[in-house]
Parts: C-alpha cells; structure tokens; sequence
C-alpha cells in the first residue's frame, strides 16, 4: 500500500558515473515497449493496491532452481479484470487461481496479463496464488548486474544470496514489480537444504523440520517493503546479537555471519549501533524497529535490503579498504555498513517512486557518510569527507533519468547528490534547521514512496528559501553553475553564469580575510570593497569560480 537499482557501486579507482537523458524520453533513446510494461504504472496495475505477500519457495543450490508459490492479496481500487504479475525468464509461471479457479493469462516479455474470472468489486480485498519455478538469472557480478549469486564458502559449502535493484524483483518472484507500491506486509518461507540457513527479512517465525532432509525458515515483515528490498541469504550461518537502545527504545540488532568469520564480526560489527547512532541523530528514529536489525554475510559486496542489510566488504574499514574521499576519514569506518544502513532511512523508509528519482535514494544515503564523518570526528571532518568526494565527478548527465521506463540512466546520483545536499545546507546556514529538514523528510514520508517534486517541495517550504531553480540546475541540467567576478578598482562585479533562468543561490565568500553573504543573478551586481585584493569562494559551494579578469 506505501505510494507515493540498478545501483552502480563505486570502481576503487573512481567513482561510477551514471549516465541520463533528458527528463522526456527523446526519439534516439533506445526504450521499448517491453521498458514502459516494466517502468510505467499500466492500467493493469493501477486498478489494485498491494497489501499481503506469502512467499513459499525452495531453493536448490545443487541444480540452481527456485520453486514455489506466493500468495498476493490486493485491495481492489477500481473495477478491471485483468491484472499484471511480472516474473523473468528463465523462470515460468505455471499456474495462476483464484477461488479455486485456474486463470488464463498472457504473456509479453516479463509482463503476464491474467484474467480474472470473478467480478472485481471495488473495496474488497481479494487472493491471487500463484506457482513458478525454473533457473533464475545467475549475478555475475553482483550487486551491479543483478541476479542470485551462488557460491561456495572457503569451506566448499553453498553461500547463496539475491540482489536485484534496477533489473528487478521479479527475475527469482512473480510480483507486482514496480516501486509506487509497496506490499503492507510479507511472510517469507524458504527451504533450503538442512545444513543451511537461511536468512531473509524482519523477524523469524519459527523453523520446520521436514522429512525430506530440507528445513523451512519462516521469516515475516510488519512494514511495507519494495520489491528489491526483499531478500534471502543462504549459508552456513552463524548467530549473535545485541541490543540498542535507540530513540524509540530497545531496537534488536541481529547479526549472521559465515561461522569461520564469528570471531572478527563480533569485533568488527561493534560499527553497527555506533551507525545507528550517528544516523538516528541526524535522520530520526531507526524506521523499522518492530522488524530489527540485520546485518548479514554476503558472496557480494552489499545491499541495502530492508530490516537484512548484507554485508561482503571483507571485515575492513573503507570501501574494500580504500577511502573513496582520499581525505582519509572514509578509512575511519567501513564503508558498507554505514552506507548500506544509511539506505534504511532514504529507500527503505522513503523511496522512490520511479527509478528515475534514484538520486533521492543515493544522494541522502552517500551525505549520510559525511554525517558519520562529522558525528564522531567533527563538522570540518564530515565536510572535507564530502568535498572530497568530487573527485570522481564528471558532470556529464543529469542526476533524473527518464520516468514510466525503469530508466538506469543517471548522473552522479552518489558523490554529486552528496554535494548538492551538503551545498544546500550552507545556503540555509542553520545547522538546527538542517537536520530538523533532515529528520523531518523521514517523519513527513515515514513508510511512503515519494517523487522528485515532494522532496524539493519539502526542503524548500522547511527552510523558507525557494531552491526550485538551484534543484533544476543540480537535478536536471549536467554542469555546475559558475560564479564569475571581477575585481576592479574599489568593486568587485560577480554574477552566475551556465544557470537555469532563475537560479538564486546565495554564496559565501571571503574578501581579504573578512566573511561576507552575496546573492549573485545572472546579471552583473557589483559590491564596493576598498582596496580590495582577493576573494574566496566559500569551499563547501559545490559551484565552479571564474575570476574573469585573469581568465
């Protein structure tokens, strides 16, 4: 019911840069029928609203195949009798019923078009069960490409695990694969062979023993939660936990891990609730309490899945042991756990409503590294973090791709995201002010999916300033605006330059020494300065600085 990817991690070298087009699709985009099935909201899935899942599978790590079934329980909006379930190939669905009746369905692409044999009266809510199976897509190289990874331990024992934002949930489900809406609730259970575990979301429900030389582990969600959010961990797990006493209280902080790395997890996750507590202070209560916490070993790098966040960064501080800010502070904590559990506050908490706005998911969650920064280490600590993210810059794309086409095509929604935030915080100048903005985003939007406009509506009407034409500027448009001055005489004459008509970004500055507010337009504005002999632009301003008259 919550309304309203790919992720690209970051290369050791540098940082992944996305690439977009412009908002509107144009005539040379590469977009098909098959993307606006998989983007868009079709009448097919407009007409009803999610509300239960029960996912009932078992995985096979011998043969690598899935089979099972999912309940799918909706709330009928308004009248139609055909409703959309998504599911990839290679997996097949192989029967859909309703009140006992088999259903025949269509199928384009992942796309199934079911037809409903029982009138669909609007208000109730009604049961869809359907059974799939077959060889999912393999991850090659996930979490970047998408798919299930199946591994082995240094042990030779199967370490299975899902990741699929972007390419989608429904390459291993039959789902409603679209992120406006979320399923109120979901039970997971997924049987695995009996030497395994398996791990998924919020919390367990108990574990059966089955004849057959499998377990089934019953796992259950109390909260809305997206489609990629929901995964499984299988493995030769190990369990410990802790608990938190976070803004809302007790929060239970459980952690699996493979059981030769228990010793080092139990020394290297003591991060975890120190991240909890730096994040809770800036973003607000932990958003998921009820359904805990979860950190879990991964045959991969990391996802931020809801209330299971997974974890593969090998036991070290950074990004695989390297400072992607090159300032040194990102080697002062692990890079995975304090990003990826970022992502509980901006994706899990407030999420997209398209693809498209997958800056509001990156960019809050890459700043949230710069908020840990500075709540352990200071504010001049957090802000060299973020500045020296720029490096990896390119500003060769928007930040917003295409929308109604489950577009991947983004422009540094990571570090430039990061710095756009940072950058509006210096505009506002209130540092109370800013994290109230920040905390209240994720009160405001508790559990919601969101679009572009909410979020820059928001920000604005809370800091009393109209950033309208500095969002089109940052969000939509690839370069940096440029503030030009001259120095001449007794006066210094500054503008922007490369903008949006009516960008209004006030900037600080230093003149000989001395701090000073400045509120430059695209037309020349001068200011009477004696004896004047340089000017420097505040460094947190994420804008470029020509002094025109040594240019």
């Amino acid at each position: 019911m919550k309304r309203a990817a790919v992720i690209v991690f970051i290369t050791l070298s540098s940082f992944a840069i996305l690439q977009s087009s412009k908002m509107e699709i144009s005539q040379d985009t590469p977009y098909t029928r098959l993307d606006s099935l998989r983007g868009s909201i079709t009448p097919e899935r407009a007409w009803w609203d999610l509300t239960y899942y029960h996912l009932n599978i078992s995985v096979d790590p011998t043969t690598k195949t899935i089979k099972g079934t999912n309940q799918v329980d909706y709330k009928v909006l308004s009248e139609n009798q055909v409703i959309q379930i998504d599911l990839q190939t290679p997996m097949m669905l192989t029967s859909a019923m309703q009140n006992g009746q088999n259903l025949e369905f269509t199928k384009e692409g992942p796309a199934h078009f079911i037809s409903l044999k029982d009138k669909q009266s609007i208000g109730e809510v009604n049961t869809l069960m359907l059974s799939y199976e077959g060889t999912p897509i393999e991850a090659k190289n996930a979490p970047w490409d998408g798919g299930i990874t199946w591994a082995k331990d240094d042990n030779g024992i199967d370490f299975v695990a899902s990741s699929c934002q972007g390419i989608g949930a429904s390459l291993w489900w039959p789902c409603k694969d679209h992120m406006y809406d979320e399923v109120d609730s979901m039970l997971m259970s997924i049987t695995v062979p009996k030497h395994l575990m398996n791990v998924s979301n919020g919390r367990p429900r108990g574990v059966d023993e089955n004849k057959d030389g499998t377990n089934t582990y019953h796992w259950f969600v109390n909260n809305p939660i997206n489609n990629y959010g929901v995964n499984i961990n299988i493995g030769d797990y190990v369990h410990f936990n802790e608990t938190y006493d976070g803004e809302k209280g007790p929060l239970d902080m459980d952690y699996y891990v493979l059981k030769d790395n228990l010793k080092k997890a139990k020394k290297h996750f003591k991060l975890a609730p120190k991240t909890i507590e730096a994040l809770e202070h800036w973003f607000g209560p932990y958003p998921f309490y009820d359904d805990g916490y979860k950190l879990v070993e991964a045959p991969y790098l990391g996802m931020e899945h809801q209330s299971s966040v997974t974890y593969g960064n090998g036991y070290q501080y950074g990004y695989r042991g390297y400072d992607l800010s090159r300032t040194g502070w990102g080697m002062k904590w692990d890079y995975i756990i304090t990003h990826e559990t970022g992502h509980e506050w901006f994706a899990n908490n407030i999420t997209y409503e398209d693809m498209a706005d997958m800056w509001i998911h990156e960019s809050f969650t890459c700043y949230s590294e710069g908020l840990y920064t500075e709540y352990f280490f200071g504010k001049e600590a957090g802000a060299e973090y973020i500045r020296g993210l720029r490096a990896g810059i390119g500003n060769i794309a928007p930040m917003i791709g295409d929308y109604d086409v489950n577009s991947a095509g983004h422009g540094n929604v990571y570090s430039k995201g990061a710095n756009v935030l940072h950058t509006l915080r210096q505009a506002i100048n209130d540092d109370g002010k800013w994290r109230g903005i920040l905390r209240g985003l994720n009160e405001t939007f508790y559990h919601q999916t969101v679009t572009t406009q909410q979020i820059e509506e928001y920000i604005s009407e809370q800091a009393g300033q109209n950033f309208q034409f500095v969002f089109d500027q940052y969000l939509r448009n690839s370069s940096l605006p440029v503030f030009e001055y001259v120095i001449k005489e007794d006066k210094i004459n500054y503008r922007w330059s490369g903008v949006v008509d009516g960008f209004d970004l006030p900037i600080k500055v230093t003149i000989d020494g001395q701090e000073k507010w400045l509120e430059p337009k695209t037309k020349w504005q001068e200011v009477e300065m004696k004896n004047t002999t340089s000017l420097v632009v505040d460094p947190n301003f994420y804008v470029s600085v020509l002094n025109v008259m040594g240019s």
